[in-house]
């Protein structure tokens, strides 16, 4: 396990959601801010995508767009995270 906050939130949130699925990297901004009430957790956001980026050049996980996993070094456009698929 990673000593990052912010890779942890996103693997947390994974493990939570099961295999197979994927989460926004907004679920996992949330988590690391603590779920607040308000849009506080916003300022989590660019944190998480960072790290989506470290996990996915690790190969723990896929950053998806439209279904299909993307290359960890374009991130724009609506992002799914889920754990690295066996082939």
């Amino acid at each position: 396990m990673t000593n990052d906050p912010a890779e942890q939130a996103i693997l947390t949130t994974l493990a939570a959601r099961g295999p197979h699925k994927s989460i926004c990297p907004t679920e996992a901004a949330r988590t690391l801010a603590g779920n607040p009430a308000d849009d506080s957790w916003r300022k989590s956001l660019a944190p998480v995508k960072l790290a989506a980026q470290r996990l996915a050049r690790a190969g723990v996980i896929e950053i998806l767009r439209k279904g299909k996993p993307i290359s960890p070094d374009v991130l724009h456009g609506v992002l799914r995270l889920r754990l690295k698929q066996e082939d």
